[in-house]
């Protein structure tokens, strides 16, 4: 049976970077792959997905797994990206590295790459990158990224690994989700770039009190514990109050069900925007990244407001117009959600075509 390692940032508390993981795997389904997972957390990943899983920081016991794969592989994410900090860039490189010294292949897809801005950022991706067997990434700019760090590999552009992720279970009794009769709206807050916290916290906390000033629920979405969950705390502090909100969740599923409950998602984190999407939900993106209005055009969306300038009035602005038309934005995101499942499958296609397996 083919042994696949999966590395990423896994059993870290991001539910996006799950999302993928979960994605892939169940992609992966009745395929013959035996799989271990490089985790921040092996015991959780064991029993969430009752896979074999060793700790991400454990180079013995990498170095112990690596001589018995058949190929590393790094499922999506932002991972090769130097904006919160290059030794991410140098964590996954040195993995590929440490691979291709024991003669293993290393497959990229579903990656999401970029930015790049420091030297060394850039070298050790480019390194990582031309030492693989087969490149996909999840959207044009990420290939755009590879071509200006020379990579020379072939590059195909397919889809987020997290559209694979299985349907939330249908639960007959399911209501939608309402607080004091109001329908509900998520919204997942990050800390966003060139803002500081306090200014950060309040644009969504000016938001939360325009929703409520409309008759509608704003409930704070944790995608991210450690950086998600103070500024949901902060936020609620500004307002005086505890906000609604849906934290300490760790399965994507089980958001993927929380997030079915809501009339639309003002999504600042993209997999906030694919799980919506997932659940018929749809998002409306905040671009904090060009990841996420490459995310929106793929699914249709208006163009997304930056994080540049935002006041919590003029996102509410701009979700208001959204809204109205929310039906019509369904609808695409219905037509187009089998193309983005179909392009997400070529992830799982390159990995079988790259160990010499059929389609």
């Amino acid at each position: 049976m083919p042994h696949l390692t999966l590395a990423g940032y896994f059993g870290c508390g991001n539910l996006g970077d799950e999302a993928v993981l979960l994605g892939f795997v169940h992609g992966l389904d009745g395929l013959g792959f035996d799989v271990t997972v490089l985790s921040g957390n092996p015991d959780e990943t064991h029993r969430r997905y009752g896979l074999q899983a060793i700790n991400r920081r454990n180079m013995g016991d990498f170095a112990r797994v690596v001589q018995t794969t058949d190929a590393l592989v790094f499922p999506g994410g932002s991972i090769f990206q130097d904006a919160t900090s290059v030794k991410s860039v140098y964590y996954y490189a040195d993995l590929v590295a440490r691979a291709k010294k024991a003669g293993k292949k290393v497959l990229m897809v579903g990656q999401g790459v970029g930015p790049l801005s420091s030297f060394l950022g850039k070298r050790w991706a480019a390194s990582a990158f031309n030492a693989c067997s087969a490149i996909a990434v999840r959207d044009p700019d990420s290939m755009g990224v590879l071509r200006e760090l020379k990579v020379t590999a072939p590059v195909k552009v397919t889809a987020d690994s997290a559209f694979l992720m299985p349907p939330a279970r249908e639960d007959a009794e399911q209501t939608d989700f309402q607080v004091g009769g109001m329908k509900s709206i998520g919204i997942s807050p990050r800390p966003l770039p060139g803002m500081d916290m306090k200014s950060a916290v309040k644009v969504f906390g000016d938001l939360a009190r325009a929703l409520m000033a409309n008759n509608l629920m704003p409930v704070f979405v944790e995608m991210d514990a450690a950086m998600d969950g103070p500024m949901i705390q902060e936020i609620s502090k500004a307002q005086g109050g505890k906000v609604p909100e849906i934290r300490k969740v760790t399965s994507p599923l089980e958001m993927q069900q929380r997030l079915s409950r809501m009339e639309a998602v003002i999504a600042v984190r993209l997999h906030a925007g694919i799980i919506a999407a997932k659940a018929d939900v749809p998002p409306f993106m905040v671009s904090y990244d060009p990841k996420v209005a490459a995310f929106a055009k793929m699914l249709g969306l208006p163009s997304v407001p930056s994080v540049q300038g935002l006041t919590g009035n003029r996102l509410y602005d701009s979700f208001a117009e959204f809204y109205k038309n929310r039906t019509r934005y369904s609808g695409l995101i219905a037509t187009r959600m089998p193309e983005l499942i179909r392009s997400a499958q070529e992830n799982v296609h390159l990995v079988v075509e790259a160990l010499g397996g059929r389609r």
